[in-house]
């Protein structure tokens, strides 16, 4: 099978369908990745083609991404094309998830497909889980698996057990973290603020974690738990690191 064509958007100015550095790959009868852009794409995939077929290796080319292309975004995109048998992979942030319930669930749902997220889903039991391409790890004792976590990484604490829920957070407070969230309500929560207190945590670490999390204003619906987790987690606010997992 013949190495196929890499298309990267290299530079972009004012409005554009995808940041500078993402990719995709375009063979003669299949792609992988995508760039965006609906009329944009397909011309890149188009030139891709035509580069398979006339054997050349190289090319760049800036698109305005007006009435030429029938869009109106009003912005530019600048686009290289090589031969490469791979995209680039950006450094993934570690998402670790406790809970395979129906709000665990639903996250892994919504998070995974996300190329900025590398997932580590805990439950106290393997018949919790749904069937999934991200790493899953059974413990009798989840707050015991917290020490393995990266210290960058992301926490969201969904499990079944308030006392779980508590050593969970008793645990992601005692080392270094990005952001963690806490499903519960602001009763649970007060009550937690005090015992963590009394555990010896500081209030101004205590504020790192975030609960309620997701946005209360789309409903208490798992997928729309989800929808708030994820946008919150996608915004350049949290992406900074050293932020709150609304």
């Amino acid at each position: 099978m013949s190495t196929p064509i890499r298309i990267t958007i290299t530079k972009t100015a004012g409005s554009a369908p995808r940041e500078a550095g993402t990719q995709m790959l375009v063979w003669a009868d299949r792609t992988e990745g995508t760039i965006g852009g609906g009329a944009l794409e397909w011309e890149a995939m188009a030139e891709a083609r035509r580069m398979l077929g006339e054997g050349r290796d190289h090319h760049t080319q800036t698109f305005p991404l007006g009435p030429g292309l029938g869009q109106c975004c009003g912005g530019s995109v600048t686009l290289t094309w090589d031969r490469a048998d791979r995209i680039n992979q950006k450094p993934k942030r570690p998402l670790w998830i406790y809970g395979a319930g129906h709000v665990g669930r639903a996250i892994v749902d919504v998070m995974a497909p996300l190329p900025d997220f590398d997932i580590t889903w805990i439950d106290t039991s393997a018949d919790r889980f749904a069937e999934t391409e991200v790493t899953t790890l059974i413990a009798a004792d989840p707050a015991k698996v917290v020490q393995h976590a990266p210290a960058q990484a992301d926490h969201l604490i969904l499990t079944y057990s308030h006392d779980i829920d508590l050593a969970l957070c008793h645990a992601i407070l005692s080392r270094d973290f990005n952001s963690a969230g806490l499903i519960g309500s602001a009763t649970k929560w007060t009550r937690f603020k005090k015992r963590l207190a009394a555990l010896g945590h500081s209030p101004d670490q205590i504020a790192r974690i975030a609960c309620p999390i997701g946005d209360p204003s789309l409903g208490k619906h798992p997928a729309a738990i989800a929808l708030g987790v994820a946008t919150a987690m996608i915004s350049p606010q949290n992406r900074q690191g050293k932020d709150r997992t609304a």
